[in-house]
């Protein structure tokens, strides 16, 4: 499975790198890419190679959040304002590719207009924007599989995003070995549309 983690300045460290952590001892071989193929430096200071630009189809495209609540200058919010990303975002699905978002990377995809009418969840900061975006926002949830869009709470919730991505497409096994392998005690509060 052609995995991507879309990095831009501002984003959220954990967000990206703890999926992909997850998402590589799982076998998935994610890789690190930005919109143009330039580095990003994230909302901390860690500034991070990319592998690359963002294909026109991975099969799964993982968005970080971060700077959402404070309004930095770079991030999320900054992101949603200059609008090539959100456009970025929707041309992937478009084309085909499930979108998973950590987050405030909710924010971007509501911004792209793929989550009204959906199930969603983001950091609980932003939980009342991504209702007013017009998400059926799942409040209780860490995680939210809408099938072709999953959706995960602030920063930490990107770890137990990943394992499920890892069970949902290689079974609970797998997923466990992971989370055993991590020291990763999972928190299964997950709300899924699938059937």
């Amino acid at each position: 499975m052609s995995t991507e983690i879309l990095l831009y300045d501002g984003f959220d460290e954990l967000d990206a790198m703890g999926p992909f952590e997850v998402l590589a001892n799982g076998g998935f071989e994610p890789r690190l890419v930005s919109i143009d193929g330039s580095d990003a430096t994230g909302s901390h200071g860690a500034r991070i190679g990319v592998d690359g630009a963002l294909t026109e189809a991975p099969d799964l495209l993982v968005v970080p959040g971060g700077g959402w609540g404070d309004r930095a200058p770079m991030g999320a919010w900054a992101e949603a304002q200059r609008g090539e990303i959100p456009s970025a975002i929707a041309e992937r699905h478009r084309a085909g590719s499930t979108i998973a978002s950590v987050c405030t990377g909710a924010m971007l995809l509501a911004t792209a207009g793929l989550l009204t009418g959906r199930p969603a969840v983001t950091h609980h900061l932003a939980l009342d924007e991504l209702e007013e975006a017009g998400a059926d926002v799942k409040r209780d949830s860490r995680v939210v599989d809408d099938g072709d869009i999953l959706t995960a709470g602030g920063v930490t919730s990107g770890i137990d995003l990943a394992l499920w991505l890892i069970e949902r497409e290689r079974g609970a096994d797998a997923a466990n070995a992971v989370a055993r392998e991590i020291e990763h005690t999972r928190r299964e509060v997950l709300h899924t549309a699938r059937a």
